[in-house]
């Protein structure tokens, strides 16, 4: 497990883990590109839920003092791309992100895994197991 040594990041993924976002992922694409140092990966099962996520994700940040470079793709709700400079948020609607799938294009970036997230993963797969 590599927790991160950025601040932000953690402040970053509990908005994110706000509002019921699915598999989450953290790629350190810091090595790979100078656009940003990660990219947080996530999903919703509707266009409104894709909405709520990222509506949610800009409230929660900015209530802690941190605004986003630029939005785009609110309205649509299939692919909302939210930029924070050094961390860029993607949040997809899950036909939308298997379709582009920037896991398989950023194959090369490490993953970024914190307890928080191994804990709220974890929650997700139990909550989604078929009961008896």
């Amino acid at each position: 497990m590599s927790d991160t040594k950025d601040p932000r990041l953690n402040l970053v993924l509990t908005a994110v883990m706000g509002k019921k976002a699915l598999d989450i992922i953290v790629l350190d694409v810091s090595g790979l590109t100078s656009l940003a140092d990660s990219f947080i990966i996530c999903s919703g099962r509707s266009n409104r839920q894709v909405t709520a996520i990222a509506d949610y994700i800009r409230t929660d940040l900015k209530k802690q003092g941190v605004a986003p470079l630029s939005v785009e793709g609110l309205q649509e709700g299939h692919w909302v791309l939210m930029d924070y400079g050094d961390i860029v948020i993607h949040v997809f609607y899950d036909d939308v992100r298997r379709f582009y799938d920037l896991e398989g294009l950023w194959s090369d970036a490490p993953r970024i895994r914190t307890r928080a997230l191994d804990d709220w993963n974890h929650r997700q797969i139990r909550q989604d197991a078929p009961t008896d």
